[in-house]
């Protein structure tokens, strides 16, 4: 076979093209193998409530050690949002070895407040009981949520049992998580029912019910602020028009007074959730940090 200057010169760019596609980037052969590494198993119900199945989904890692645990909790101001609208949430933890439990709970439009709040006690419940049989590890369970999620995430880590939000599936102990990783969560719900901050999403949570400022002081996170809570860290954006900023500025101050570790990571300029890629970058760089410090070491 013969090549002239121009063919072999062809030939060169036909080469190193394919040569361009075989050859993986790190983030490419990580997905490649992904499937290998973990196993998926939807829709497991963990809690029939109203006639409605509260259903989640695990993203079991592979190997036979009890792995660090993300509950993740979606967003929506409670009235909607679905489990599998977030997945790729999953994805920074996957990466880093973690199994990943999607959640799903009551909406307001089959149950107003606070049932969203006892599905996620129940779900983080059913969690800590299964953790022999999915491989997580029961003492590095993290709850992460965005607004509506973030506020469930709190409020799920930081409740006691003598809130009485436990009755759907009731236990005689404590449900304790790691850390809390909340992205500009809801932390007063009163604020958002009436006044400059009112939103719609919180109205329609709260629905008619006769007592709902009671209802929602029961199911705001800055209720229970206490000491020996877990490490919480909050990202938020400092022109958040859906959830204040002072939200979040607010429960950083509070628990600061009662001794709780914690970091608020504000995003200047940050809308609702609108974050750049660097943005995000500098989070999740906030976030592994947080997690090195107050996160124990596996087993």
């Amino acid at each position: 076979m013969k090549f002239n200057s121009y063919g072999i010169t062809l030939f060169g760019i036909f080469l190193a093209s394919t040569l361009s596609w075989s050859q993986l980037t790190p983030a490419e052969a990580n997905a490649a193998v992904m499937s290998g590494d973990y196993s998926v198993k939807p829709d497991i119900v963990y809690l029939t409530a109203n006639n409605y199945q509260n259903k989640l989904d695990v993203y079991q890692a592979s190997g036979e050690q009890p792995h660090p645990t993300l509950i993740y909790i979606h967003g929506g101001g409670w009235v909607e949002g679905r489990k599998e609208e977030d997945v790729l949430e999953a994805i920074p933890f996957l990466e880093k070895g973690w199994s990943v439990v999607n959640v799903e709970y009551r909406l307001a439009g089959v149950s107003l407040a606070p049932a969203a709040v006892e599905d996620c006690r129940c779900a983080l419940r059913w969690v800590i009981e299964h953790a022999k049989d999915y491989k997580f590890d029961a003492n590095r369970i993290v709850l992460m949520g965005h607004s509506a999620g973030g506020h469930l995430s709190l409020i799920t880590g930081m409740l006691p049992l003598s809130a009485g939000l436990d009755r759907e599936c009731a236990g005689d102990k404590e449900l304790r998580v790691a850390a809390i990783i909340d992205w500009f969560g809801i932390t007063d719900v009163n604020d958002l029912l009436e006044g400059p901050n009112m939103q719609d999403y919180a109205v329609m949570w709260l629905g008619s019910l006769t007592d709902r400022e009671q209802v929602a002081k029961r199911v705001s996170p800055l209720t229970y602020v206490r000491p020996a809570l877990p490490p919480t860290i909050m990202i938020h954006g400092d022109a958040d028009d859906t959830v204040p900023y002072t939200h979040s500025v607010r429960l950083h101050a509070a628990l600061d007074k009662a001794g709780v570790p914690n970091e608020l990571l504000t995003i200047p300029g940050g809308k609702h959730g609108e974050f750049n890629h660097s943005q995000l970058e500098t989070s999740y760089a906030h976030i592994w940090a947080f997690l090195g410090k107050y996160l124990p070491s596996g087993k």
